[in-house]
């Protein structure tokens, strides 16, 4: 090269992606090493069917233990429900670690209201909203958390059950099911509430763990360990882990699936 001749500017679209080829991030060119900016795409470890039933004087969720990694029941202890405070609780279905997202800043969001010393705590109703936004919010940045959370609760003399799935739809029913159990329990459950418009907590508690039986036997995702909350005027109870009891003596009848 001759002293003093100017360089030759590198060919317009200099390393960018040729016509009709795919562009490789990373590959050579200025943008070497530059990775696309990536969202999750699917869950993980997940859990399936959370149940919810009101009651005269309070509210009943259900939920099983098992973790799913895939179609592998990899995890049978996990808790997927979760005490809020004295007031209200919350049961998720779908990927684990966005569950124990929203229960660490949860969590938290409680301890700095208690730090106030006002005499005020998140009502049921309160959590479920804040839920919404959340919930909206990481949907509208194409970054969801991959959850269908059911809240309930008891707050000032009223039974409170609300739904919000990971696009922000919500609602508010007499009984919640997610999952597969929107479609095996939930019949079942509003079938039950046709016939009597309001259980007592034994027949709300009974009608869940029937639902939960019947989604063992259906549901390949679910397990027979589980936990029940139960929020009532003196407060959320969380029982568990609870067992089951399961008979499947007429297995060998069931054909034609093989």
């Amino acid at each position: 090269m001759e002293v003093g001749r100017a360089r030759a500017p590198p060919p317009f679209w200099a390393g960018g992606p040729a016509p009709g080829q795919t562009y490789v991030p990373g590959g050579p060119g200025p943008a070497a090493g530059v990775l696309p900016f990536t969202r999750t795409l699917s869950p993980m470890v997940t859990g399936t069917s959370v149940l919810g039933v009101k009651f005269d004087g309070g509210v009943i969720i259900a939920a099983d233990m098992m973790g799913s990694y895939g179609s592998l029941a990899r995890f049978r202890s996990i808790s997927r429900l979760l005490k809020v405070n004295d007031t209200t609780m919350l049961g998720a279905s779908g990927d684990y670690a966005d569950f124990q997202y929203l229960k660490q800043i949860i969590d938290q969001m409680v301890i700095d209201e208690e730090l106030l010393g006002d005499g005020h705590s998140y009502s049921p109703k309160a959590i479920h909203s804040w839920l919404t936004r959340v919930m909206y919010n990481r949907r509208s940045k194409i970054n969801p958390l991959w959850n269908t959370v059911v809240i309930g609760g008891y707050y000032n003399g009223e039974s409170f059950l609300g739904y919000v799935d990971m696009l922000g739809v919500a609602y508010e029913a007499p009984t919640l099911a997610t999952g597969y159990g929107a479609y095996l329990a939930q019949p079942l459950m509003r079938e039950v509430l046709e016939k009597k418009s309001s259980l007592t907590k034994e027949e709300a508690r009974d009608l869940i763990e029937r639902c939960m039986k019947i989604l063992y036997y259906r549901d390949a995702r679910s397990f027979n360990r589980y936990e029940v909350a139960i929020a009532t005027e003196k407060g959320v109870e969380v029982e568990g882990p609870l067992t089951l009891e399961a008979n499947w003596d007429i297995a060998h009848l069931v054909s034609g699936f093989e």
